[in-house]
Order: structure tokens, then C-alpha cells, then sequence
């Protein structure tokens, strides 16, 4: 059984997401999801649990995920797991260099390899940060993220997002 985790912030989760989440979910056994509290992107716009709760919700139709939420060591989580691979998804370049210095990072401390899976080019472009700026000033991000992320947004922020 093989078991991979895909970490990140997911602050909202978003349409980008769940694409690489059902990729993985199609190559692997097990994927565990996990949320962080990454302190480099600012104050969150939901609590750890909120945003638990809304990837359990967004991934629901997908049998093999677990969701979980960690402010420890990536490769630690990976270890406590049981996971055989780190995932992380792909947009751009720019994304490629962070994600690889970070993957060589995480191999030189842990043994742990990271798998990169590219996004669709549509949902290239989808950026939790830019949702969030969206759905604040009243954008309508029905089409960028799943249903229980817009309903969120929809309390978070009044209006018709």
C-alpha cells in the first residue's frame, strides 16, 4: 500500500487543489492530506480546523483520502503517516523552483522524495491568495473552488460569490 501526503496551507482550498488530490488519489493507495499554518503567508483567513473541515467536505466523493492538520516538520508528518512520497502540485516555473528546493531540502533531512503533479492549464492560474482577495471585495469565485469553499466564503465575506 502506497501512501503519500500532499501538505499545504489550503487557505481556502480551491479547484487546483482537489485536481491534484484526485490525481493522486487515481495513482495511490493512500493520500493524506494535511493543512498548515504556514506563518511566511500572513494571518489565515480560517482556523486549522476550519479549513479541516472544509477539504474533509471538498473531498468527500474520494475514498482513499484522510485529512489531518500539523504545524510540525513536513518530513516529520510523512514519518508519523506512514507516507511513502510527498505530492506537490505544480502551476508555473515559478512554482517549480521554490517546490524543488524545498523537495531537496526535505530528501537531505529525511530520505522522504517529493512527486511533482502539473495542474490543468485551467486551473493553472488559481491561487488561494488571489481567491481570497477576490471573494473579500465581492468577486464571484463559484467556478474556482468546491462548493462547501464558496458557501464559506459566501458567511465569511456576505454577498453572491
Amino acid at each position: 500500500m502506497t501512501t503519500v501526503l500532499y501538505p499545504g496551507s489550503f487557505d481556502p482550498i480551491h479547484n487546483g487543489h482537489v485536481e491534484i488530490v484526485e490525481t493522486a488519489a487515481r495513482l495511490f493507495d493512500r493520500i493524506v492530506v494535511a493543512a498548515m499554518r504556514n506563518p511566511q503567508k500572513g494571518e489565515p483567513l480560517f482556523s486549522l480546523e476550519e479549513r479541516q473541515q472544509l477539504i474533509e467536505e471538498s473531498l468527500a466523493h474520494l475514498d482513499n483520502v484522510e485529512v489531518t492538520m500539523f504545524s510540525s516538520l513536513v518530513v516529520d508528518l510523512a514519518r508519523d503517516v506512514g507516507a511513502h512520497f510527498i505530492v506537490k502540485g505544480l502551476r508555473a516555473v515559478s512554482d517549480f523552483e521554490s517546490e524543488l528546493q524545498m523537495a531537496q531540502m526535505n530528501r537531505s533531512i529525511s530520505g522522504v522524495d517529493t512527486l511533482f503533479i502539473p495542474s490543468a492549464s485551467k486551473n493553472s492560474f488559481l491561487a488561494s491568495k488571489l481567491i481570497r482577495e477576490v471573494a473579500r471585495f465581492g468577486g464571484n469565485v463559484e467556478t474556482m473552488v468546491p462548493g462547501p469553499v464558496a458557501d464559506r466564503l459566501k458567511v465569511r465575506f456576505g454577498g453572491t460569490r
